[in-house]
C-alpha cells in the first residue's frame, strides 16, 4: 500500500508556526495525528524530506516557539518513523538518470529547488505544497512523471 506522503516546501512550512488559516490547521492536525494500530499504519501521514530540506526548515524555523512549528512536527514524525526520507544518493542517482541536458534547459527553478525535484518525484504520491511558481512549473512539466502540486492544502487531496 502507498504511504500517504506529502512534500511541504519551506515557503509553506513557515505558515505552521502560527496558523490562522483553517486549512493549515487541518493539514497540521492530519500530519500529527497518529494511529499505532499496524493495520492503520499506512493511513498515517508521512512527510517527504531530504537532508537539504530539513536544513532549510531549521534555518528558517528553528527559532520559532510554537508547538506546531515544522521542527516540532519533524521530531514527532521521526519518533513515529513517519518521514519518507529521500537520501542524497537517491537524489544524485535521479538527477544522473533524468536530468538530461534537454530537461535541464527547460527547468525554470533555481538550483536549490532543483535539488527538491527528485525528492517530490521519488515520493510515493508525488504531492507537493509550494508557493514557488517556477518550482511548480518544473514539477508539473517534468517528463515521465505526474506530480500534484498546490499552493494551499485544499489544492491537494492529501488526506485521502
Amino acid at each position: 500500500m502507498t504511504r500517504k506522503d506529502i512534500f511541504i516546501d519551506n515557503n509553506i512550512a513557515k505558515n505552521f508556526s502560527n496558523p490562522l488559516d483553517p486549512e493549515y490547521k487541518q493539514l497540521i492536525k492530519w500530519l500529527i495525528e497518529y494511529s499505532s494500530n499496524p493495520k492503520k499504519h499506512d493511513d498515517n501521514a508521512h512527510l517527504v524530506v531530504s537532508k537539504k530540506l530539513i536544513a532549510e526548515y531549521y534555518r528558517t524555523m528553528g527559532h520559532a516557539a510554537s508547538g506546531n512549528n515544522i521542527a516540532v512536527i519533524i521530531n514527532l514524525l521521526t519518533q513515529q518513523s513517519r518521514l519518507n526520507r529521500i537520501s542524497n544518493e537517491q537524489i544524485k542517482e535521479f538527477k544522473q538518470k533524468y536530468f538530461t541536458n534537454k530537461v535541464k534547459r527547460k527547468l525554470t527553478s533555481n538550483e536549490e529547488d532543483r535539488e527538491h525535484i527528485p525528492v517530490v518525484l521519488l515520493s510515493d504520491r508525488k504531492y507537493a505544497l509550494t508557493l514557488d511558481e517556477k518550482f511548480t512549473e518544473d514539477l508539473l512539466n517534468f517528463p515521465s512523471f505526474a506530480a500534484t502540486v498546490g499552493k494551499k492544502p485544499s489544492d491537494i487531496p492529501y488526506d485521502k
